[in-house]
């Protein structure tokens, strides 16, 4: 059986995003559910969990300052908030991409960077679904295994980001500025937030293989509540 990955999207035009990773999944042989603060969810009927990109997050979740003019999206915060804290205690295989990222940060402890290029003046403004951001992997990172590289073209749509790690979480990846572009469980095995769009770039064989770790991830946690023999992450031949 397909293993079942729940995505967390805004119920305003989150559907965009969600017929991506739905894609993304699909091609790794794992379903998508979508999850919204207005469609009834047990995080124990699926096998792994997708915090999606979308909106800005509230400043009063990490006591930063509130921007003017941004879309802010509380009751989506709210329950991606209780989602990823409910993953983390059930060790659920968990990713976050873009938004997704910063949420598993704040939702463990974190703060943001309410604005990337008011902190970071060098950083030159850049909003592309285009891969032209190059950013450095730690060695021995999960994301480096995953990837099977320490350096990586992406693509930048957002202008949050990490500042102060939540608990258990290590940076797993900045750009040549010093923004955090990736952050991990500390034990390098159940979490890991993008903060890129991977689904926004389909035709990558090293960007699809973050959907492919999460599902082998499903897979793996599925087997073993099914008590069959479970097997290990697959690289891309």
């Amino acid at each position: 059986m397909k293993p079942l990955i729940g995505v967390s999207t805004s119920a305003r035009g989150g559907w965009r995003s969600f017929l991506a990773i739905s894609f993304a999944l699909w091609r790794v042989g794992a379903s998508a559910k979508r999850i919204t603060p207005n469609r009834p969810f047990d995080i124990k009927d699926v096998d792994a969990l997708i915090v999606g990109g979308g909106d800005d997050i509230s400043a009063s979740l990490y006591g930063g300052d509130l921007l003017p003019n941004v879309r802010l999206d509380p009751e989506r915060d709210a329950l991606e908030t209780r989602l990823v804290k409910q993953a983390a205690k059930l060790g659920l295989p968990l990713m976050g991409i873009c938004r997704g990222a910063q949420m598993i940060n704040v939702s463990l402890g974190g703060t943001l960077h309410a604005d990337v290029y008011e902190v970071f003046e060098m950083a030159p403004t850049l909003r592309t679904v285009l891969p032209r951001k190059q950013i450095g992997i730690t060695d021995q990172s999960l994301l480096a295994k995953i990837l099977g590289s320490t350096t990586c073209a992406v693509n930048a749509l957002h202008h949050q980001s990490v500042k102060d790690l939540g608990k258990g979480l290590r940076v797993s990846a900045t750009d040549e500025h010093g923004i955090v572009q990736a952050i991990e469980d500390s034990s390098g095995q159940h979490a890991l937030g993008v903060q890129w769009h991977p689904e926004l770039m389909p035709f990558s064989k090293a960007q699809l293989q973050l959907f492919r770790w999460l599902a082998d991830c499903a897979r793996n946690r599925q087997q073993q509540s099914q008590h069959v023999e479970p097997f290990e992450f697959r690289k891309a031949g």
